[in-house]
């Protein structure tokens, strides 16, 4: 089973959920990291780095002897990664997507693909949690890449946790992608309401399972409710706004650990996970 958490917006607490399921998970199970520009699942963990690989993209090169400046490989790229002006090709690195069309529509082969280093992948381990951490480069704009590598490193022998990241853009789309089930976490106000929104139109539109986590309970309003109500959304969780949560955020030490009160909310949530995959409902 492959879970993933999102949210329409930063800070609403997906890493929160993320890992205090993981720690609840009644067998092995593998946690990844997917917010690569900013991974902070091991603040919460006690763990010691296993491995460590460059995760590296293919880039154009060009070979100025062969070029004739045709112009045919700033024509099929799509992202201006490429550009020529009646002289040899200009190429933007940063920009590319990686997808080899430039070197194959080169009719002279002029063109060469190089590798391009753009974060790396961590491996480590704390009890029953694998995790998995994608560190994207400094100044590397290209998050999906170092997600999908992120992702095929997940065992098909465990049951996976990916805390992707905020807001709806293509790396989220990455990272829920292929996913048995997303859990949204949103907080009862206003801007919760309107970032849950634009997740729930993304969840639709790629045709997965999806349920809401309401986080900070009692801190604001109802209407995110009641547009779950309207548009007929399981609620799968709901975290009160307490004080003793946020004390043992600040330390870096889990709710399910810090409080025992809040450990069977999260094995409620396990439960209630599998019913709505096996059955369809909560």
């Amino acid at each position: 089973m492959k879970i993933s958490v999102a949210s329409g917006k930063g800070g609403t607490g997906k890493t929160t959920v993320s890992v205090n399921l993981a720690r609840l998970f009644n067998a092995p199970v593998v946690l990844a990291d997917c917010d690569v520009e900013e991974p902070n699942a091991h603040l919460f963990l006690k763990t010691a780095t296993l491995s460590e690989e460059v995760v590296s993209v293919l880039v154009p090169w060009v070979d100025e002897k062969l070029c004739d400046s045709c112009g045919e490989c700033s024509k099929i790229c799509e992202f201006s990664a490429i550009v020529t002006f009646g002289a040899t090709p200009l190429v933007f690195p940063e920009m590319c997507h990686a997808c080899g069309g430039c070197a194959k529509v080169c009719p002279t082969g002029a063109i060469v693909e190089q590798e391009r280093r753009i974060g790396v992948v961590e491996t480590s381990h704390d009890e029953n949690i694998t995790l998995i951490t994608g560190k994207l480069d400094v100044g590397v704009a290209m998050a999906p890449p170092l997600i999908r590598a992120v992702k095929n490193r997940l065992s098909q022998n465990k049951a996976a946790i990916l805390d992707a990241p905020p807001g709806t853009s293509c790396p989220v789309i990455a990272a829920i992608r292929d996913s048995d089930v997303v859990l949204l976490v949103t907080e009862p106000t206003p801007f919760g309401l309107h970032d849950l929104t634009l997740a729930v139109d993304m969840v639709r539109e790629l045709e997965l399972p999806f349920g809401v986590i309401v986080n900070r309970m009692g801190s604001g309003d109802k209407r995110v409710h009641d547009f779950c109500r309207e548009k007929n959304i399981p609620i799968f969780l709901e975290i009160p706004d307490d004080r003793k949560i946020a004390e043992a955020y600040s330390r870096g030490i889990l709710m399910v650990d810090a409080l025992p009160e809040y450990r069977k909310l999260f094995e409620q949530l396990a439960v209630k996970i599998a019913d709505f995959q096996n059955k369809g409902s909560v």
